[in-house]
């Protein structure tokens, strides 16, 4: 058994495809159930707005268990009359966070497997389709491999009630790593000068973290010149309350001394294990985040089964723990 998501009154357990949810709980408070033991999170006072995030949606693709074309195994795939698996784990992403209502869906790239425009109006007629106008959408790598331009908006934002919500373009055409343009870094300092209230960046690439990791021109994410300008930036903007992005294809939050008030945080893929989506509950005394697994039966079978990829380490890797899925962003220090 493990817990997938804890807030302040509820919890969310998996022992295989089996789930068990328990609600009303008490914040701040410790629970055991069977063999899981947890603490429920602060409650931050009344919700302003909610909103949602996904990433690694990866519409056309096929086969998975391939790190650059080769297979470390095992490998899956879905077999005819069964439908692809991207098809499987979005839509029920999507019927989970319709369900919520939230004001805005935040799409953090590789919305597609080839940068393919057939793809593209895939990922759309799912998303599109479903959110309208509320949705938010920015390439990642496998977006812009061949250099696609769809989705290719270097900046995006969006007004919430009790949050400002930032998208940042961070792709580099035909390489997996990214960058962002000094245009960019300008116009997210501005954004951060002159916020009354939270500002949230999003981005597909993660952050290199000149704490652990090395420093490389070949880093996977976001390069360390890019990544210590954009550190720099948030550093000297306390209204800049983190960076949210995709492409690990793993859950976890770091912090990191160059801006320590804020998070830097990677969300695992919709397309597999454990196949997540994220919510975000905007408090007046600071913001949750909210990790879930997709819970639609075809969903999570197809989770359950690609947990064991690259020769069983997948599920120790993406997974991560309940402090990386689950947490409070700002508010006092006691309650992060």
């Amino acid at each position: 058994m493990e817990l997938t998501t804890v807030t302040d009154r509820e919890a969310v357990i998996h022992d295989g495809t089996r789930v068990f949810r328990l609600d009303n709980l008490d914040p701040s408070t410790q629970y055991q159930h069977g063999s899981v033991s947890f603490q429920t999170l602060p409650r931050l006072g009344s919700r302003l707005c909610t909103f949602a995030t996904v990433n690694d949606v990866h519409f056309g693709e096929t086969v998975c268990g391939y790190i650059k074309g080769d297979p470390i195994g095992p490998v899956f795939r879905t077999e005819p009359p069964q439908p692809p698996y991207p098809e499987v784990m979005n839509r029920g992403a999507v019927a989970e966070i319709s369900a919520i209502a939230p004001e805005v869906v935040v799409a953090k790239g590789d919305l597609t497997s080839g940068g393919e425009a057939a793809e593209y109006e895939r990922f759309m007629a799912v998303y599109g389709g479903s959110f309208g106008d509320r949705l938010l959408h920015v390439r990642g790598n496998h977006d812009a491999y061949h250099g696609a331009g769809f989705a290719a908006e270097p900046m995006q934002s969006r007004e919430l009630r009790g949050a400002r919500i930032l998208l940042l373009d961070t792709t580099r055409p035909g390489h997996s790593n990214g960058t962002l343009s000094q245009q960019q870094l300008d116009w997210v300092e501005a954004q951060g000068q002159d916020a009354t209230d939270p500002v949230l960046v999003f981005g597909h690439h993660h952050i290199w973290n000149p704490q652990v990791d090395p420093r490389s021109d070949t880093f996977f994410g976001l390069l360390p010149e890019a990544s210590e300008a954009l550190l720099s930036v948030v550093g000297r903007n306390p209204s800049l309350y983190g960076y949210f992005a995709g492409h690990t294809h793993r859950n976890r939050c770091q912090r990191i001394e160059q801006a320590p008030h804020a998070v830097f945080v990677e969300v695992a893929s919709v397309k597999d294990f454990p196949g997540s989506w994220a919510e975000y509950r905007v408090c007046e005394q600071g913001i949750l985040q909210v990790h879930h697994r997709i819970g639609t039966p075809d969903a999570l079978a197809w989770s359950e089964k690609t947990r064991g990829m690259y020769a069983g380490t997948y599920g120790h890797y993406a997974f991560g723990r309940i402090e990386d899925r689950c947490f409070v962003i700002g508010g006092t220090p006691e309650r992060q």
